[in-house]
């Protein structure tokens, strides 16, 4: 259990103060999703990198990212989230500073990789201590707070990454990282208080870990290669296969093991199914919308990286804006409504230019989209969290940021196949197909958002 000081709401007088440090952690991992984005021509050229390897610079930190968060929240359950968190904030930065020194696209994945594992480790027990600090309609607030740190954050990246790759160099975008990475372990250090582990002596389930990483990455390379094999050939249809065969092993073995990874019954709860899902759809959405922008404004338009970024300032705040007024009315009006409403915005946004594009409808629409998706961050963690015992806390926030960045991968991986005829030549017919693909798949979740979300005492705490 975690300490008193945790449990009672209120009773912590720095909670909001560790919630902005938290907060800013938490902000640096989603940063590195999109701030890497409007580097990658950039990093294309100068390493000389095939459509492929430059989709694997972020499908191979989400993926090793989401592929490990299960065992992150466990960790955090196992060994006490406060250690936990800045154990993996510290693997962070100094991933980070090894990726900005790579010459060759193999040192560049590999410290990737490593950021991704820095990243599981600290996301889901930061998200925990959160949801520990904090009770009832003050809890609704933080993770508002949390959700519009990262959504905004999302947006906010393009164009923090604008200004260092038009500045001291793509390198930057992660060696930013390091002093800030720093601070932030010094100061939480001092100002946690130390958490108990909710279940002292237990095992960790590495093979739980390994086949659901492994199932994803099969997947996500699947997608990532019909951009050129095709959507039908046989080996995108045995790598789909093989995923799907992976994640019934992984179901099968957490409900055989002594020490699961995860309690799968988890995930029949309608909360937290609702939650999971709403999750996958707004890191997607997210991403497939920073992806095509970011490649249709300076590979097709000839903006520079600075102009780029600053087109997407408006998604930030926008997003942000969203994510924070869902915070506040989520506890009024429930998760349904919320939840369609931000699909049918996204849906919107992203219809508009495959049917009309120029810059400005481009820049316009993908702000639309950007408010939708910051609600969906908001209504997808206050629905799966809502209601967890404390003893679930680190779990349940493990299993929210795994599907969070496997919608990440998913989405660069998709966006990057149905684009490829863009992203590879001088035509707008991949861009207008990608816009279009996410904007259906946005109609059709709101549908399904409708008959799944749970109605408003399900996120009520």
């Amino acid at each position: 259990m975690m300490s008193d000081s945790f449990a009672r709401p209120g009773a912590h007088p720095l909670r909001w103060r560790i919630l902005g440090f938290l907060g800013v952690a938490q902000l640096m991992l989603i940063l590195d999703v999109t701030v890497v984005a409007i580097a990658l021509p950039h990093i294309e050229t100068d390493l000389g990198m095939s459509r492929e390897a430059m989709t694997w610079v972020v499908s191979a930190y989400t993926l090793t990212f989401g592929g490990l968060l299960l065992l992150g929240g466990r960790l955090a359950d196992l060994a006490g989230a406060k250690r936990i968190a800045l154990a993996g904030l510290l693997v962070f930065t100094v991933a980070s500073l090894v990726t900005g020194l790579a010459g060759s696209s193999a040192v560049l994945l590999g410290g990737r990789i490593a950021q991704g594992v820095g990243a599981a480790l600290l996301s889901p027990a930061a998200l925990s201590l959160v949801v520990g600090l904090f009770d009832g309609d003050e809890r609704n607030k933080a993770l508002g707070v949390w959700s519009a740190l990262g959504g905004g954050g999302a947006a906010l990246g393009v164009l923090l990454g604008g200004l260092l790759t038009a500045g001291p160099g793509w390198p930057w975008v992660f060696w930013i990282n390091v002093p800030i990475g720093l601070v932030i372990v010094v100061a939480l250090a001092r100002m946690l208080p130390g958490t108990a582990p909710v279940v002292p002596g237990a095992r960790l389930d590495v093979l739980g870990a390994l086949l659901v990483t492994a199932s994803s990455g099969a997947l996500v390379y699947a997608l990532i290669n019909a951009g050129d094999q095709g959507w039908l050939t046989a080996t995108t249809g045995w790598l789909v296969l093989a995923a799907a065969v992976g994640y019934v092993a992984f179901v099968a073995w957490q409900r055989r093991t002594k020490a699961p990874l995860m309690d799968v019954r988890l995930l029949v709860r309608r909360p937290v199914a609702t939650g999971t899902f709403l999750i996958l759809m707004a890191t997607a959405l997210t991403v497939a919308v920073f992806f095509l922008g970011t490649f249709y404004f300076q590979q097709e338009r000839g903006f520079n990286a600075l102009v780029t970024g600053l087109l997407f300032l408006p998604v930030a705040l926008l997003t942000m804006a969203a994510a924070n007024l869902t915070g506040r009315v989520i506890g009024r009006f429930g998760a349904r409504p919320l939840a369609v409403a931000g699909l049918l915005v996204a849906a919107i946004g992203l219809t508009v230019p495959a049917l009309v594009m120029n810059a400005a409808v481009v820049a316009i629409s993908i702000a639309v989209a950007g408010a939708g998706t910051g609600v969906l961050f908001v209504v997808a963690s206050a629905t799966a969290l809502g209601q967890v015992a404390p003893h679930e806390a680190g779990i349940a926030s493990g299993i929210v940021s795994t599907f969070h960045e496997f919608g990440a991968s998913l989405g660069a991986a998709v966006v990057s196949s149905v684009a490829a005829a863009s992203l590879v030549a001088e035509t707008l017919a991949g861009f207008r197909g990608g816009f279009l693909v996410f904007a259906v798949t946005a109609a059709v979740a709101a549908i399904a958002a409708g008959a799944l979300s749970p109605g408003r005492p399900s996120v009520k705490v």
